[in-house]
């Protein structure tokens, strides 16, 4: 037997499978020794670009884009020396404005927002929240594809502008950080109704660890070069979550080659498709809700076999997600109900492209069996999966009727490629 430490929560569920299950699992990468120092040096020697002290200089504002609290970026790292080189070149501190790229999630307010960036950034700077449903927040400055493109104000505003993230496998994009921290971390809901469409998430190309020829990452990049980034901030992480790559500089140049160590280190090939996949939601905070487990989801469904079974192991302490994806999951579709129904534009609503990427799992999966305490079992039921309380012997039983397994304790971190 061999043992997988599947993520769940805050903790992990050690699952013992017998030798024939192949465990998938990132290359190990070695985390920086000094940190700090990578990130000063990354924003002196940038990727593409002058350095950024060079670019702040005459500028008499900035906004940094950070990520919500639903990505494991390292702020209290990367924050302070950056915030440093802006202030060093002239920028006062009160027109320094650091911006949650929210995309469609909640805000990040009070405890949870000292949690993201630390008490000292806090207190000394000005930090807003995006919110793509109140229209104050954004101004249209064109179209793509004869949707409006809407941009946060304090964005569109800011002289000189900033994007910091974290670069992992992405479902829609490929990879995330780069042009994903303004569309759609800052975009409009009119916007996210184009990038989010029923059509875009349908697209063959629209996938993990994709860049070329898939519309989601193009589209992106479009907006980018209409709204600018004067300027990207963007990281790779350990296993342990510890921070491993500093890629800053050019907004394409730099995130290209993070996402380069992504690939290295976070993809597996695998010869063809299997009979069942084992796989998590990522551990917390990914997996606080249901809809953020999709993406274990989704690198599940691209493993399995048609009519394959796939394990999924998600703590879901918050429960489903937004009112709007429940009330979506919660209306009782089979795959093909639903696919018939949202393919058609006008009964698009908020969130429907997550539960797009879970009925894709299901049509592809003949069963999926889900562990996840912090869910309603009748939810579970209605989602159309099968319920699991005790996951060894789910596994267990499982193992016993099915050849071909593979194990993905890391779920969405670890990409299975099939050739």
């Amino acid at each position: 037997m061999i043992t997988a430490p599947m993520l769940c929560g805050q903790k992990t569920v050690e699952l013992s499978l017998p030798d024939r299950v192949r465990i998938l699992a990132a290359k190990p990468v070695e985390p920086l020794a000094d940190p700090g120092a990578a990130v000063r040096r990354a924003l002196a020697e940038p990727i593409g670009s002058p350095p950024l002290a060079e670019l702040a200089k005459g500028k008499r504002s900035a906004c940094v884009v950070i990520s919500d609290f639903t990505r494991p970026v390292p702020n209290r790292i990367i924050l302070p020396p950056l915030l440093a080189v802006l202030e060093e070149a002239g920028i006062d501190r009160e027109r320094i404005t650091l911006l949650i790229a929210t995309g469609m999630h909640r805000p990040n307010l009070g405890q949870e927002l000292i949690n993201l960036v630390g008490r000292e950034i806090v207190d000394g700077f000005k930090i807003v929240n995006h919110y793509c449903r109140k229209p104050e927040f954004s101004r249209c400055v064109g179209r793509i594809e004869g949707a409006p493109i809407d941009i946060n104000t304090f964005y569109l505003e800011a002289e000189l502008k900033v994007l910091t993230g974290l670069i992992e496998p992405h479902m829609y994009a490929g990879y995330s950080g780069g042009r994903k921290s303004i569309l759609p971390g800052i975009s409009s809901f009119r916007t996210m109704k184009f990038m989010h469409s029923f059509a875009m998430i349908d697209h063959p190309l629209v996938r993990n660890c994709v860049l070329e020829g898939n519309p989601f990452h193009e589209a992106g990049l479009k907006v980018m070069d209409l709204v600018g980034a004067d300027f990207v901030l963007n990281v790779v992480i350990s296993q342990e979550r510890r921070l491993a790559g500093v890629f800053a500089g050019d907004p394409k140049e730099a995130h290209l080659a993070g996402c380069r160590m992504v690939q290295d280190h976070s993809t597996v090939r695998l010869p063809e498709r299997v009979e069942m996949v084992i796989t998590s939601g990522g551990g917390f905070p990914l997996d606080a809700t249901f809809y953020q487990v999709s993406k274990g989801l989704t690198i599940a469904r691209d493993m399995v076999r048609k009519g394959g079974t796939i394990l999924c192991l998600a703590e879901c302490r918050e429960g489903l997600g937004s009112r709007e994806f429940c009330q979506v999951m919660r209306e009782g579709h089979s795959p093909e109900d639903f696919m018939g129904y949202y393919c058609v534009p006008d009964n698009f609503v908020i969130d429907q492209w997550c539960s797009q990427t879970v009925f894709q799992a299901l049509a592809q999966a003949g069963e999926i069996h889900l562990y996840a305490p912090g869910l309603d079992p009748g939810d579970i039921e209605r989602m159309g999966m099968i319920r699991v309380e005790d996951p060894q012997a789910a596994a267990d039983e499982l193992a016993g009727r099915h050849g071909s397994m593979v194990a993905v304790p890391d779920g969405p971190y670890v990409v299975g490629l099939v050739d």
